[in-house]
């Protein structure tokens, strides 16, 4: 398979996960809004699983395993401060710890590339890193 073919079929197999993580997010944050404890708990799990494929799978970009790994902290915080809304509990502490983590994170990365000179493609990255596992069916 082509270079380029390879690379679409990477991007678009993970874009339709990242869409379907948003849409369980959603679900989680509605249950939320909502005050159903029940279904914001049962979501915090397929949420965080999916997150945390996603961190795993394309962990060898690192693009995007910083802004991944930030991703899986936020949810984590969110997680945290909709258990603290739901049983009384003063969570707000612990889920801003979580957030400042997760944008020390970004910061951290972002702070990187200001002194990266050379840019690598992501054709680069991806021929000597992707996980081929990820092509399978």
């Amino acid at each position: 398979m082509p270079e380029l073919a390879i690379q679409t079929n990477i991007f678009s197999r993970f874009r339709k996960v990242e869409n379907a993580h948003i849409a369980l997010w959603l679900i989680k944050d509605t249950c939320w809004a909502t005050f159903w404890k029940l279904g914001g708990i049962l979501m915090i799990f397929p949420t965080l699983t999916v997150a945390f494929f996603l961190l795993w799978k394309l962990r060898s970009l690192r693009s995007e395993f910083f802004h991944n790994l930030a991703v899986c902290i936020w949810i984590l915080a969110n997680s945290a401060w909709m258990l603290g809304e739901f049983f009384g509990k003063e969570t707000r502490p612990l889920a801003v710890s979580l957030f400042a983590v997760g944008l020390g994170i970004l910061g951290y990365f972002h702070f990187l590339n200001l002194f990266s000179f050379k840019q690598t493609t992501v054709s680069q990255v991806e021929s000597k890193s992707i996980d081929n596992s990820i092509l399978e069916e």
